[in-house]
């Protein structure tokens, strides 16, 4: 079991909480850290993806083997527990979970009920690449979900990235919207209803998730992925790569 609370704004929130208490046995990852490459400045985004030998090393160390069942949490509905539940999955390891309602759900002893699909093969998701976006986002054959607030997606509090607004021609669909009010994530049926409403539109077209830096993004693809909906593709880079390039364009 990993525990994976984090704070965007105080990097060291996260590891404080787990050593003020932490589900028996888990250990700490951290966003920056353990789920995340190095910043190049300029070029990627603000959480790129580590070298993935890098990442399977680093779950080798703490004894994950083909056997292991790999439980992430956090305390915020899985904002940073579904970044792990797709890296684990990157590896071609599938047998991960994401523990709904997270740690709260586990201090009121409410069950271990693990957000993943089961009724179907597992899928080992790749990553695309900003070039690749780019070349569908000009010739419109993908359909593009950000994860984002609505209003950092409008363009109207950008507090965090230097430009303000969204990939061009991209939806909205703000991670939260994926939880009930209990922090737990809605039924399939209702997840479902969601991704089709926002999809009816697009003629069946490929869809890729990004968000900010390419944390919260991976909450849709576990949403979509439950709700038993074919898996979305995950732009790691995000919004916070694509505007590394002025020539890529932007909307608000």
């Amino acid at each position: 079991m990993f525990d994976c609370r984090f704070d965007l704004t105080n990097a060291d929130a996260g590891s404080r909480r787990y050593r003020d208490g932490h589900i028996p046995r888990a250990a700490y990852l951290h966003l920056n850290i353990d789920l995340s490459g190095p910043v190049e400045p300029g070029k990627s985004g603000r959480h790129p993806l580590p070298k993935r030998a890098a990442f399977e090393a680093l779950l080798t160390e703490h004894g994950v083997t083909d056997e292991t069942q790999i439980v992430a949490y956090d305390d915020v509905g899985g904002m940073f527990a579904a970044r792990l539940w797709w890296m684990v999955r990157w590896t071609g390891h599938t047998a991960v979970a994401v523990l709904d309602g997270g740690y709260q759900a586990w201090l009121k002893r409410e069950g271990a009920h693990a957000a993943r699909d089961t009724a179907r093969a597992p899928v080992v998701p790749s990553p695309v690449s900003m070039q690749q976006v780019r070349e569908h986002v000009d010739a419109g054959t993908w359909t593009l979900v950000d994860a984002r607030a609505s209003d950092r997606f409008h363009g109207k509090n950008e507090t965090i990235d230097p430009v303000a607004g969204h990939i061009a021609g991209a939806l909205n669909a703000p991670f939260q919207g994926n939880l009930g009010d209990d922090g737990r994530f809605l039924e399939r049926a209702e997840l479902q209803r969601r991704f089709s409403a926002l999809l009816a539109g697009e003629g069946g077209k490929p869809v890729v998730c990004y968000c900010g830096s390419g944390v919260t993004a991976a909450h849709n693809v576990l949403a979509m992925v439950h709700a038993g909906m074919p898996e979305p593709a995950l732009y790691p880079g995000s919004f916070s790569e694509w505007i590394t390039d002025p020539g890529n364009p932007v909307a608000t």
